[in-house]
């Protein structure tokens, strides 16, 4: 190789070295600095969007893991609340097996009958105030849905309204009347609520892509100022406008306390759900509120009746240790699972301390190597200097 003083050769041999070895020891700096091995998706594309997603199902477990905590804590108030029912009943069967003896005259059954119905309200009370969040747990729960008595001829299956579902916390109340109007020029269905002001809401069809049903195809109409859905079935009919018998009324019924939990990161509702329903254990619920102690022969029907409602409520109990245990077993899952999915994280993941030390150590020493390199090159041209002396 000729030796030349505008060229220098070796000097960028050791510049593109020290760049390459400075460039490395950063690397190695930056992963030694945040733990983790993969630092960006050049580092390991497949490992970190594989991390990523572990670290995402870990992060909702252990939010899984507090909704089943939450869960046993609203079973066990349940429980709790159906413990003082059960010591209740227990005391007016007492005050029933009592009254039901013949040496007891009118007057002594009428101050036990007092006691007996105030117990009686006592019950109604203790299953309306037990709650968790504003949710009651033992006086079971209002749904709405339609009153079929009051549904007109143009709003049913065969007319292409096949079904109607309506929201528990929409504001709606028992009796309201809810009117549909369609005008076919611009194809908006619009639901009224007659009895509250007028209160409407109108969805243009052809935005959300309803036009033509055919076969078994349905497609849900969200009314959600409302709280209503409707669904269409093929028969419904676009061109005529409907304006009359057009009209449903909005029914209320207490049934079981229906609650779901989530309890996966998933959304299959099989798996990553669990759904209790509790039920009712209130004074009309468990056949008590008529029971009276007042003569002998209601004393003794109110015998029965009490063993009857002991009965109901140490049922609905059972189903509530039921669930206590089987969010038990669930909770413990979680645990396995999130310590698997985060040790799986880890391995991808997290960074080798000792391994990544040694390889900075090497890259340190390199680049210290390249800069006396680098300026050792850079002194080459000033040897042939003296050439030209």
């Amino acid at each position: 190789m000729a030796l030349n003083i505008i060229s220098n050769y070796a000097a960028n041999v050791a510049h593109r070295n020290l760049s390459n070895s400075d460039e490395m020891a950063t690397r190695s700096l930056t992963k030694l600095s945040s733990g983790t091995r993969v630092v960006s998706a050049r580092d390991d594309a497949a490992s970190m969007a594989i991390g990523a997603r572990l670290n995402s199902q870990v992060e909702a477990l252990k939010t899984a893991t507090v909704n089943v905590g939450q869960a046993n804590s609203m079973l066990q108030i349940a429980d709790g609340g159906m413990s003082t029912i059960n010591d209740v009943l227990t005391r007016m069967k007492t005050l029933a097996v009592q009254a039901a003896s013949d040496n007891l005259s009118t007057t002594e059954r009428g101050f036990l009958d007092d006691e007996f119905q105030a117990l009686d309200a006592e019950v109604s009370r203790v299953a309306d105030s037990t709650s968790f969040n504003g949710i009651q747990l033992l006086s079971g729960q209002t749904t709405f849905g339609v009153d079929p008595a009051a549904v007109g001829t143009n709003i049913e299956a065969a007319d292409g309204i096949a079904a109607f579902k309506i929201n528990s916390d929409a504001g709606l109340v028992a009796a309201d009347t809810i009117s549909i109007t369609f005008d076919n020029a611009t194809n908006t269905m619009t639901l009224t609520n007659t009895n509250q002001a007028n209160f409407s809401q109108s969805v243009d069809l052809d935005d959300i892509g309803v036009t033509a049903l055919a076969g078994a195809q349905t497609a849900d109409v969200e009314f959600g100022s409302l709280g209503i859905t409707l669904t269409l079935n093929s028969a419904c009919a676009f061109g005529p406008d409907l304006t009359a018998n057009n009209t449903f009324d909005v029914a209320a019924q207490t049934g079981p306390a229906s609650l779901t939990y989530q309890i996966g990161s998933g959304n299959n509702a099989a798996v990553d759900r669990l759904t209790f329903n509790l039920t009712s254990v209130s004074s009309a619920a468990l056949g008590v509120a008529a029971l009276q102690v007042d003569t002998l022969a209601n004393a003794q029907a109110a015998i029965a009746g009490l063993d009857t409602a002991i009965d109901t409520l140490q049922t609905a109990r059972s189903n509530v240790g039921v669930g206590q245990n089987r969010l038990d077993f669930a909770a413990k899952n979680l645990a396995s699972s999130q310590e698997n999915n985060e040790a799986a994280r880890s391995t991808l993941m997290d960074l080798d301390v000792a391994a990544e030390m040694t390889k900075f150590t090497s890259k340190q020493i390199l680049v210290q190597s390249g800069v006396a390199m680098l300026a050792q090159a850079n002194q080459m041209p000033q040897n042939l200097l003296r050439l030209l002396q």
